[in-house]
């Protein structure tokens, strides 16, 4: 009986520590660039896009192929480290609670 309480106090930490990282994670800003430095996005690690530069110079009719392949590429980027720093803060958060390795993806 004490196991199963221990594994219940675990589990509301566990809840609750989630509900914090997540809400850390809105905080989380990242800066997904392309083209080197033409055109950036900007986004949390929750994956909500806060902004997008682009460069005056990609602004041409001519340039619209390159331009729209820049997003494309800025756009992985950043999620590529909107994903990294989520798994960073999934880590802190699962270290410290004995859970087994990749339960979260870690």
């Amino acid at each position: 009986m004490a196991d199963f309480l221990g594994m219940m106090k675990q589990a509301a930490q566990l809840q609750s520590k989630m509900q914090e990282m997540q809400d850390q994670l809105a905080n989380v800003e990242v800066e997904g660039i392309s083209g080197g430095g033409l055109v950036a996005v900007r986004m949390t690690a929750k994956m909500d896009v806060k902004g997008i530069k682009i460069d005056p110079s990609l602004m041409k009719a001519e340039e619209r192929e390159v331009l729209e392949d820049l997003l494309v590429t800025a756009f992985g980027d950043a999620r590529r480290k909107a994903e990294a720093a989520m798994q960073e803060k999934m880590q802190a958060l699962t270290g410290g609670l004995g859970l087994p390795p990749g339960l979260f993806g870690q």
